[in-house]
């Protein structure tokens, strides 16, 4: 008896710190590596996986796993399977007696399951979203208490997971709405998709050259597409034009560019203020002789300036109804000659180390 007490102040002790670990991250994988050491810690079991469910392609996948990587098995099979659709608790004493376990995980990661208790998550319309498993309790096997206490872990869990698929879900719904107004733009200019989808992996290619971490090379990657958006604003008598713009048609072309920054700019959103920018600075020339503010080196963003040299190449090299297509060697050293004037001197050398990816890029997305 005395143990048993113990064991429950000891439960409750890690219970109470759970709380407080949790409130101290805002980091997805962190919070479920938290959820994780805590019940096998609670349940002293060997180790514990957070399956996600996949409802498209009725698949269950793990976020969080002690001692694998990533663990991937149809619902249809096992007890996390049996767990997701049944939304019943799954406590399993011996695996290879019970017709619940799937043997297949076992031969693939060498690891030898005992006895299982695999907890449903479930979102606030009772739908699942995943699984919370733990495998092999130290000693003896998982009974209705250690499943009272990975359903009351399994809660953070939920809320957790909901919160961030929700917020996946959202981006990628933005993630498509900033394509399809790159493609709005596109409707009014003799551009195409092709160039916008070039522009993109060019930036993204010399940010990278830079030093730039993988968060920020996706989002030029994901921004710099949309720097021409203004032009939905241009009247189709200038933006069509076939000849060379008059002095005072080309004042009102270079509108583009603020209005491009009207359209986009959103202080709260991290994508829409990077698309803003690049979309206002990418004609910014880096010795201050460009449009709209006249902005030079430092004071031009660096995905403006990433952004101008990868448009530029793209132009110079695409044939449009009033210019034919410069050779590739022809635009490689005119961006070499106006390296300190036209642009970023450190963008260049980027930009240059990289020239047979572009080149290739070039090739595969052609108009």
């Amino acid at each position: 008896m005395e143990n048993r007490t113990q064991n429950i102040s000891e439960q409750l002790f890690m219970l109470l710190n759970l709380g407080r670990e949790i409130s101290t991250t805002t980091n997805l994988d962190m919070i479920l590596k938290i959820l994780g050491d805590t019940a096998r810690d609670i349940l002293k079991a060997d180790r514990c996986s957070i399956f996600i469910y996949d409802e498209e392609h009725n698949e269950l996948w793990t976020r969080m796993a002690h001692g694998v990587d990533e663990i991937r098995v149809s619902a249809d099979v096992g007890v996390v399977g049996k767990a997701a659709l049944s939304k019943e608790v799954q406590i399993v004493i011996d695996a290879y007696k019970d017709f619940r376990f799937h043997q297949a995980v076992d031969l693939q990661t060498g690891y030898v399951t005992k006895n299982i208790l695999a907890v449903p998550l479930l979102n606030y319309e009772n739908k699942t979203i995943g699984v919370f498993q733990a495998l092999n309790k130290k000693e003896g096997t998982f009974d209705n208490i250690d499943a009272e206490l990975l359903i009351l872990i399994g809660n953070y869990a939920s809320v957790s997971l909901e919160n961030a698929l929700l917020y996946e879900r959202l981006q990628r719904s933005q993630i498509k709405l900033i394509n399809k107004l790159s493609e709005a733009a596109e409707f009014k200019d003799s551009e195409t998709s092709a160039h916008t989808k070039r522009v993109g992996l060019y930036t993204q290619l010399i940010a990278k050259e830079l030093g730039k971490d993988a968060y920020y090379c996706n989002l030029i990657k994901l921004t710099s597409p949309m720097h021409d958006i203004g032009k939905i604003g241009i009247s189709d008598e200038i933006l069509l034009k076939p000849g060379k713009l008059s002095e005072e048609e080309f004042n009102v072309m270079k509108n583009h560019s603020e209005i491009g920054y009207k359209i986009l700019y959103e202080k709260d959103d991290e994508i829409l203020r990077m698309a803003a920018q690049i979309a206002l600075e990418h004609h910014e020339k880096y010795d201050g002789s460009g449009y709209p503010k006249g902005l030079s080196k430092e004071e031009i963003s660096l995905a403006g300036r990433i952004t101008a040299v990868a448009d530029v190449f793209d132009a110079l090299t695409s044939q449009r109804p009033y210019k034919k297509a410069w050779s590739f060697e022809e635009a490689i050293s005119f961006i070499k000659q106006s390296a300190g004037s036209h642009f970023d001197p450190a963008v260049v050398d980027a930009f240059l180390k990289n020239i047979e990816e572009f080149l290739q890029i070039k090739q595969k997305y052609q108009d």
